[in-house]
């Protein structure tokens, strides 16, 4: 049985996506996407409603997957935390985050998002290393992932595209003993 969460701050919560929010995931999010989301997260522009229920529900049953959702105070989902590609045995994980709406960037939000998908993946699921890519064309990420203890990698120069040229894939990640070093 997977590990739950839920978490709050400031009227605004973290917690496992259920079975019943496929729908309101996809239309909140996904219908349409929000292009600078689309952008900054290396996905494609749309995703059909199939597409998106299929990650959905595969995130919910699959055991290399945990899916959050972040849930603004009025109740609509607008972002989410990923952990997949989860290997048990090597005790290591994909990480990636999204705040969907632009109003809702630059609250600080996503930071706290980021930090608390770690503490979880660290303290709950007991992983040894947690690592992540974030493009040289969003700052804001970055600097919330180094805030949180990630520390670059490498970089794949111009290895990605933006629409007004090349940027770089900026390889990060944090391990357990520079997460328990940070909370301590």
């Amino acid at each position: 049985m997977k590990k739950e969460g839920f978490w709050e701050r400031g009227g605004y919560i973290l917690r496992s996506a259920r079975p019943g929010d496929g729908d309101a995931y996809y239309e909140q999010n996904y219908h349409p996407l929000d292009p600078e989301a689309a952008r900054l997260t290396g996905c494609k522009a749309s995703f059909t409603k199939e597409e998106v229920l299929r990650f959905f529900h595969l995130a919910l049953t699959e055991e290399d997957k945990y899916l959050f959702l972040l849930i603004a105070p009025d109740g609509r989902i607008i972002g989410e935390s990923v952990l997949n590609e989860i290997d048990w045995t090597l005790r290591r994980a994909n990480f990636r985050t999204a705040v969907y709406h632009p109003a809702e960037r630059g609250k600080g939000i996503g930071s706290w998002m980021v930090e608390t998908t770690r503490d979880f993946a660290f303290a709950e699921l007991k992983l040894h290393r947690l690592e992540l890519d974030v493009f040289s064309f969003n700052p804001r990420a970055e600097r919330a992932y180094l805030r949180a203890g990630f520390r670059r990698e490498g970089v794949l120069r111009d290895a990605v595209m933006d629409g007004e040229g090349y940027g770089d894939d900026i390889l990060m990640a944090i391990l357990e003993d520079q997460w328990r070093a940070l909370k301590e």
